[in-house]
This record gives structure tokens, C-alpha cells and sequence, in this order.
């Protein structure tokens, strides 16, 4: 199918009025986000000095079929004549200019799903900003979790270096006319050179060091695969001492839940494209179906076009039908492909319960509006530096759900190692607020005694729910901060004075005494809140993370608890947000099932 919109004076501008209009299958609520934004710049944009120049626009997008052909798919040895996608993306990134006349946009986000020509558009700005836009020696990279990620869209660009020009004698490309020198022979090479501006255009592992570098473009690819930001960050800031025109390009599929590193910028882009957060800087492409179309997005091929932008374009839209029919056969694989080709943002393996429940429940609980309601704390201690976590959960009201909040504990030695082998962002969560690092290299727990102390003083707090491992060194730490505790040993058993600390038991074992403190019964009335949406809790990304990681092991009773072994990382906020559930609802009578598994997950 042709481009409907490069005969349009403005393409880039006719294509977001289609978007807006409802005239594209394309456009999802996100894209038109995105498009309206243009329409509205347009319109407003000169007085915040942002200014449409759609010449420029049209120079790329000419650029494109007039030097590259497609180089594999169906449209192999074709101009490589923009899509309808990539009209908006390449002619918004050079259409717009800023006061001093340099590109508005000095970051960018594309998220689609799989197959939508991501990799060769990237790899073509590289090329273009390498050679074609009056930027003395542009240095250009292109990023990745590894060198093999980074390679794939630098191979389209060798590729497309090397294949003939469009109208052109056969043979006669961009490398053989002297135009550019591509270091390395066939899938071997490692660089492309432009001699007359004294650029390069080269891929590079994300770990990999650099000295010193300036540059004009930096295109990072699949950035849901990773596992920290400290890469992407660190060439931001490159990007930003640019005094000239510069742009960091990042594309992705939509990244798991569990994913963070790709979760944090795409939550920050759609953000901008809905105009939530103020960035003229930031331009943002993001491709999903939207919520209304989920529950039967398999089945309903009319929203496909939301997340799959180039399908009867380039994509041909028997590819996704095989697909979806293989997923429909193998239900293991519907999470997967719901995320990688329609934008569902589930987790990368099956959350442990609907994940789209999960999300419904959380939101913000302020522990100073809590202070007349009773509260049961739980506490899962970590061992050395690992995670530890502690929740509280107030009982629920007449008027108002149970509300659950955690706080989080690590240590400060070695926290990005760990960041790195966990794949969790736990430098982020530190400087953010939701995680305290604590000095040295295990975890002070009077850090953790402190937190407890301040609810004990202002909040109704009944009990101390724990798990038994490490309990005499917290029990210790509290005396050191004052705080008078007790352990509780059993009805009839003598008791003490200060904060009561409980025994919760964390197997699959089901313990009929003592209000069933039991993880079992813990896990059923949980679920039972979330799917009934019966529950608050704190919209904190380490919860979340947790919840995502987190593995249920059964027994042949249906007995349930929480398995670490098989968790996909740290699931300690999980295990202490159930036990704190389970002590708050301890003196209701526990069902024999839970609502999810007795009906399952209805929806994903």
C-alpha cells in the first residue's frame, strides 16, 4: 500500500490531522495524543520560541527514496519510500526548530509492537545525520544492551549503504561512489565513515566506555531488554552539552511491567504526549491498542493497526493472524504476545495474578490520614544486603477500603551491582525516595526499627506480623532505638508490654489456630480484595516490581504460599503486603477458595 500523505504539501502535518480525525486505524489514544500535540504546537508553538518548518521536514523525508532502497521483506529492492508512521516521526524530529534554528527535539521515544521497521528508520536518520545535515564530523552511535543489539539497526544502515541508489546503475551505492566508508566486510563491519564531513556513524555496547564524546545522534534499540539506565543517561547527557543540533532516538517494544528501565521512560513519554508534563524537547510515538480494546484484542483485527502501525504496509497482516492463532492454541504464550505486538503492558513471564486487577488497586494512601483506623504491620527481613520490606495495612471502614503501604531497606555497598545482576533500577528508587540504602554492606535494622517506633507512635498499630528468620537481631535493634516489644507465644501465655510481634507462617501449611496466621489464608483473602477491587495500595514501584516477580507455589490441596525459588527477582513487599492483608482480615472467616481460583483470570 502507498504512502497516502507524500503528495501532501505537509505530509507530516496531513498525517496528524488524519490521526486526530479518525481517519488512520493507526491512531490509538496515545498516537493521537501525539498528533493533536502537533496540530496544537502549529497553532501556539512560536510563542514558547518552537517554530514548523516543513521544508526541512520534507528534506529527510525526500532524502530517504531518493538515496536508500528496502534492503529485506517483501518491498527488498524498492525506494525506500517512508512509511505513513514514518512520515509523522522523521518530518516531526527535522520539521521542528527551535529559536536559534537547531532541532526543537533532543530526545525521542518509538514504541510499537514487533516487525514495524523501527530498526531501518533509525538506522537511517544515523546515516542521515552523518553526512547530510551540515554538521561538522557528527559522531553518531547507535546503543544497546549488548554489542548485538546495537548491531541491529547499524547493520541497516550498512546495509543500506551498500545497496544500489534508487534509479541509480546497478551496483551503484553510497560505498562504492566514495560517499561513505564502511569499515569491515560483510556482516563484520564496525563503523561507516563520511569523509567530506568527517563524521561516523558506529554501534556500541551500552556498557562500553568513551572518551569524551560529542554526539550529534545517539540511537539506542530494544530498551525494554534493559537493565539499568546508567548507559542511557550518561549519552543524555552527552546529547545535552551539544551545543549544536542533536537528537537521542530510543526505540522499544512495549516493555514488560517487570521490565523497568523501559516501564520509567515510557511511562514519562506518554506523559508528554498527553500533554501531563511539559518537555518541547521530548518527542514521543507511541503505538499500543488502547484499554477498551484488551479483553478481546485477539480476536478484534480492527485495532490491530493501533499497535502495528506499518500492517498492509510492509507488514502483512497474515503474519500477526498466525501468530495470534499459534497463541490462542498455546494460552502460555497470549501474555507475550499481547505485550510484544499489541502493547498490553503485561508482565515478561505471567503476572501472579491479573495483572490488570493488580493495577486497578493501586493508587496513593497517606499514613497521616490512617491514624484513627487500626493497623497491623508485617515484616519480611532480609538476609545481608538484600531486599527487606516492611507494610502496613489499616482496616477497612465503613466508608473506606483497606489501605496498604510499604517501605523498603538496602544496603549502600554494591547497590548498582546489584541493580545490575537483579535488572532493577535500585539506584532510581533510592534517589526517588521509594528505597533507603543504608550504610555499609548489610542492613542496619535499626533503620527498619525506626520506621516501625514512628507507626507505633502514630498510628493504632495491633501487631508486628513477621517472618521468624532474623528476629532477634530486629528485636535487638529495637531496644537500641527504645522501642519496648514483645513476642507472642501463644493464647494463655504470659504477655508483655510495648508493640506485640506474631509469628506468621510463610509455608503451604494451613494453621487452624491462633486466627489462621497462615500464608494460605493470607494469599486467598489478598486475592480475594484485589479482584474485587476491595483494596488500596500504594502506588509504589517497588511494590509493583515485587507483585510482577512473584511466584505461587500450591500443594495437592490447592495450599498456596509464595515461592522465592521461582520468583524472577525480589518478591518481599508481595509477602509482607498478603501478610499484612492477612492480619487486618484475620477475624474473618476464611473462604476455602479464593475468587481467582475459582474462576481464574478473566481478563489479562
Amino acid at each position: 500500500m502507498a504512502n497516502r500523505f507524500l503528495s501532501d504539501p505537509d505530509p507530516t502535518t496531513a498525517w496528524a490531522k488524519a490521526a486526530v480525525e479518525g481517519k488512520l486505524f493507526t491512531s490509538g489514544e496515545l498516537v493521537r495524543h501525539a498528533a493533536e500535540r502537533h496540530l496544537r504546537d502549529i497553532r501556539d508553538g512560536e510563542r514558547r520560541g518552537i517554530y514548523w518548518r516543513p521544508e526541512e521536514a520534507a528534506h529527510f523525508l525526500n532524502f530517504l527514496p531518493s538515496v536508500f532502497q528496502v534492503t529485506d521483506g517483501p518491498a527488498a529492492g524498492q525506494p525506500f519510500y517512508p512509511l505513513e508512521w514514518h512520515t509523522f516521526v522523521g518530518g516531526s524530529l527535522f520539521g521542528w526548530r527551535n529559536a536559534q534554528n537547531r532541532w526543537r527535539f533532543r530526545s525521542g521515544w518509538l514504541e510499537t509492537g514487533k516487525g514495524q521497521a523501527k530498526s531501518p528508520l533509525m538506522g537511517a536518520i544515523g546515516v542521515y545525520i552523518m553526512g547530510w545535515c551540515d554538521i561538522a564530523r557528527p559522531q553518531c552511535y547507535a546503543i544497546g544492551e549488548d554489542k548485538a543489539t546495537a548491531n541491529v539497526l547499524f547493520r541497516d544502515a550498512v546495509a543500506m549503504c551498500r545497496a544500489t541508489i534508487p534509479d541509480h546503475d546497478e551496483g551503484d551505492s553510497l560505498e562504492t561512489r566514495g560517499e561513505v566508508v564502511i569499515r569491515g566486510e560483510l556482516q563484520n563491519a564496525w563503523k561507516i565513515e563520511h569523509p567530506d564531513s568527517g563524521g561516523f556513524f558506529q554501534p556500541i555496547a551500552s556498557g562500553d566506555a568513551q572518551s569524551g564524546p560529542r554526539p550529534s545522534y545517539v540511537a539506542g534499540d530494544e530498551i525494554h531488554e534493559f537493565s539499568n539506565d546508567y548507559s542511557i543517561e550518561t549519552w543524555k547527557r552527552a546529547i545535552d552539552k551539544v551545543a549544536g543540533n542533536a537528537l537521542m532516538l530510543l526505540g522499544t517494544n512495549t516493555p514488560a511491567t517487570n521490565q523497568h528501565v523501559g516501564t520509567s521512560y515510557s511511562s514519562m513519554y506518554q506523559l508528554i504526549a498527553k500533554g501531563e508534563a511539559r518537555d518541547d524537547s521530548a518527542f514521543s510515538f507511541i503505538a499500543r491498542v488502547d484499554k477498551a480494546d484488551r479483553e478481546n484484542v485477539l480476536e478484534n483485527e480492527k485495532c490491530w493497526q493501533k499497535s502495528l502501525p506499518a500492517l498492509g504496509e510492509t507488514f502483512p497482516i497474515e503474519n500477526i493472524r498466525e501468530t495470534v492463532a499459534s497463541a490462542l492454541l498455546r494460552p502460555s504464550t497470549k501474555s507475550s504476545v499481547k505485550r510484544l505486538y499489541f502493547g498490553i503492558d503485561t508482565a515478561s513471564a505471567d503476572f501472579w495474578i491479573s495483572e490488570e486487577k493488580w493495577s486497578a488497586v493501586q493508587g496513593a494512601v497517606d499514613a497521616t490520614k490512617m491514624r484513627k483506623r487500626r493497623c497491623w504491620l508485617a515484616l519480611d527481613l532480609s538476609k545481608k544486603n538484600d531486599l527487606t520490606a516492611l507494610s502496613a495495612a489499616w482496616e477497612a471502614t465503613v466508608d473506606e477500603l483497606l489501605a496498604v503501604k510499604s517501605w523498603y531497606w538496602t544496603t549502600q555497598d554494591g547497590l548498582r551491582d546489584r541493580a545490575e545482576a537483579d535488572k532493577a533500577p535500585y539506584v532510581e528508587w533510592v534517589e526517588d525516595g521509594y528505597l533507603v540504602a543504608t550504610p555499609g554492606a548489610t542492613i542496619d535494622y535499626t533503620f527498619v526499627a525506626m520506621q516501625v517506633a514512628n507507626l507505633v507512635a502514630e498510628q493504632m498499630v495491633e501487631e508486628l506480623l513477621v517472618d521468624v528468620a532474623f528476629i532477634a537481631d530486629f528485636i535487638a535493634a529495637c531496644e537500641s532505638v527504645g522501642l519496648s516489644v514483645w513476642r507472642y507465644e501463644g493464647p494463655g501465655k504470659p504477655e508483655g508490654r510495648g508493640l506485640k510481634i506474631v509469628a506468621h507462617a510463610q509455608g503451604k501449611k494451613v494453621m487452624f489456630e491462633d486466627r489462621q496466621l497462615c500464608m494460605p489464608h493470607s494469599i486467598t483473602r489478598t486475592e480475594d480484595r484485589i479482584l474485587e477491587e476491595r483494596v488500596i495500595i500504594d502506588a509504589s514501584p517497588v511494590t509493583y516490581s515485587c507483585a510482577a516477580n512473584a511466584a505461587i507455589d500450591s500443594d495437592g490441596q490447592g495450599n498456596r504460599a509464595f515461592d522465592k525459588t521461582r520468583s524472577r527477582g525480589r518478591i518481599d513487599g508481595m509477602v509482607t503486603t498478603a501478610m499484612a492483608i492477612g492480619g487486618a482480615t484475620a477475624h474473618e472467616k476464611p473462604k476455602k477458595k479464593s475468587v481467582y481460583a475459582s474462576r481464574g483470570v478473566r481478563r489479562v
